[in-house]
């Protein structure tokens, strides 16, 4: 049983409310007393009972606001609306609302799934004086708990003993399980207060509740089945009090939130099946836990967001977009919204702008200094537009430490197969009209050999006689330094080489690269 006292009014625009409600066709005036004769010929209009309770009011001029106006209800329906009416009698004699002469307006309301009365009446007494109304609140829980039997405090200890058979592991958590069981706990002076009905019922010593503390509850799996649960109701719940009512009403499972009510900055889950308590932080973040949107609302954000960005940003790429989305809990690839599970397509335009912009992003990186250098990677990643690509104004010191290292191989007489070696290098080689490119993928270096003064003619193969003729200078060579027998290792050279590669310099790799297979977005 729940009694709710109202605000209280100058005009009495409770009469209003209910009177709205009546119209709708979801409440009904089941009770009118002491108003004179107003009802006995006609049914009253609003503004006639509001008159009479105005006019009533008027004789105790100190009072601003003379509305009392009281909502009574049960669980469900354990109480029949001739019954749940018998209490409101009792509880308004008991409040000091039942003398003789005393105006009354009862409405039984039809719109929730309990049954529930509306009160109004006038804190003046018919004597002209004021009702009482000091902790009116606390008052009138003690007075349901009179009329019904009811013992708070022994009620409080039980339920106290209960919260002591839950794993928690700090005060908070102890907290949240009495506030699931309805209570207000607090810590003051070494001791916690446990409040119920406006009044304090238990006085804990802080130590009592410490010696309960044990090792947090931190399985994983049933983290993970709460993580489903939560999103799939959310994703059905229209704000977090549906929220809670679902899981407490399907699942047993009580959130308690902290912090102010429409903006709580932490929540917690009373697992009352497994006499538990996680911290919501591990199960799902209370911004994403209160996100009601639906998932096609979702993405139509996200997308929204990446529109924006491209908008202010029109070279924008996959990985700073991805770098901007990612609080979302969201990124892109391939065209694609990845999202909570899900994915959805990006509107082509977009897909199209950024698989642009990565392509332009990954020629860039290589630095070409030349226009002849920049066509032929934008050729080869496949950009269109070569003038949307930035030539960078001087060589990197990776550039240059790369052609000494190369310039060592070519001058090496020991290197039997240059083609073979610069490809262990990291090194593919490209032949664009006139020109011979080396190209390292992996460290973004493109080296023009014809440029750098290369001596391309080590790049060609070489018979297979002068090769061997080459392997026995070199045996010859090495044994005359050393006794014993020498046994010589691969070189890798050679047109039979299974190292041994034409255009690109590694098997399949070129082709990777020119049909986008191998960009990283």
């Amino acid at each position: 049983m729940i009694a709710t006292i109202l605000p209280g009014s100058t005009n009495f625009h409770a009469v209003g409310y209910n009177e709205h409600k009546v119209s709708k066709g979801v409440a009904r005036l089941i009770e009118i007393q002491n108003f004179g004769s107003l009802g006995t010929f006609h049914k009253p209009t609003p503004s006639e009972l509001v008159g009479y309770l105005q006019k009533y009011s008027s004789q105790n001029s100190r009072i601003r606001k003379p509305q009392f106006h009281v909502a009574i209800s049960c669980k469900g329906h354990e109480m029949s609306e001739d019954e749940l009416l018998d209490f409101a009698h009792q509880y308004l004699k008991e409040m000091g609302y039942g003398e003789s002469g005393q105006p009354l307006l009862v409405y039984s309301h039809y719109d929730t799934e309990n049954t529930h009365l509306h009160i109004i009446t006038s804190r003046v007494a018919p004597d002209g004086k004021k009702i009482q109304h000091s902790h009116e609140h606390r008052r009138s829980q003690e007075v349901i708990d009179r009329i019904l039997g009811n013992d708070r405090k022994k009620k409080t200890e039980d339920d106290i003993d209960a919260a002591k058979q839950y794993t928690f592991s700090s005060f908070a958590q102890f907290k949240a399980i009495m506030v699931s069981m309805g209570y207000e706990v607090y810590q003051k002076d070494e001791n916690v207060f446990i409040k119920h009905g406006g009044k304090v019922q238990k006085e804990i010593p802080s130590s009592e509740i410490e010696s309960l503390f044990k090792s947090g509850y931190r399985e994983r799996t049933r983290c993970r089945q709460l993580r489903s649960i939560l999103k799939k109701y959310r994703d059905v719940s229209s704000n977090k009090e549906e929220l809670q009512k679902e899981l407490k009403t399907k699942f047993g499972i009580d959130i308690v939130f902290f912090g102010k009510k429409d903006a709580p900055y932490g929540y917690m889950l009373v697992d009352h099946a497994n006499n538990t308590i996680i911290n919501g932080a591990r199960v799902l973040a209370v911004e994403e836990l209160l996100d009601f949107a639906t998932p096609e609302e979702r993405f139509k954000r996200i997308e929204d967001y990446i529109d924006r960005l491209l908008t202010l940003n029109p070279n924008i790429t996959q990985s700073e977009i991805y770098h901007k989305i990612r609080k979302q809990r969201a990124y892109i690839k391939k065209g694609i919204i990845y999202f909570d599970g899900q994915s959805r397509p990006l509107k082509p335009f977009m897909a199209e702008a950024i698989d642009r912009n990565n392509r332009i992003a990954m020629v860039e990186m290589f630095n070409p200094v030349t226009e002849a250098e920049r066509d032929l990677l934008c050729k080869i990643f496949k950009v269109p537009r070569k003038d949307l690509v930035d030539i960078s104004p001087e060589r990197t010191h990776y550039y240059t430490d790369a052609v000494n290292r190369l310039r060592e191989i070519f001058n090496d007489e020991n290197v039997s197969s240059v083609r073979s070696r610069i490809h262990e290098e990291g090194f593919t080689i490209r032949q664009e009209e006139d020109a011979t490119y080396a190209i390292n993928f992996k460290q973004h270096i493109i080296i023009n050999l014809t440029e750098e003064n290369f001596n391309l003619q080590r790049l060609k193969k070489q018979p297979m006689k002068q090769i061997e003729r080459h392997k026995h200078q070199q045996s010859t060579k090495h044994t005359s330094h050393f006794s014993g027998k020498a046994k010589l290792r691969d070189a890798g050279g050679g047109s039979h080489s299974e190292k041994r590669e034409w255009e690109v310099g590694q098997k399949g790799n070129y082709d990777n690269v020119d049909d986008g297979r191998s960009i990283k977005r």
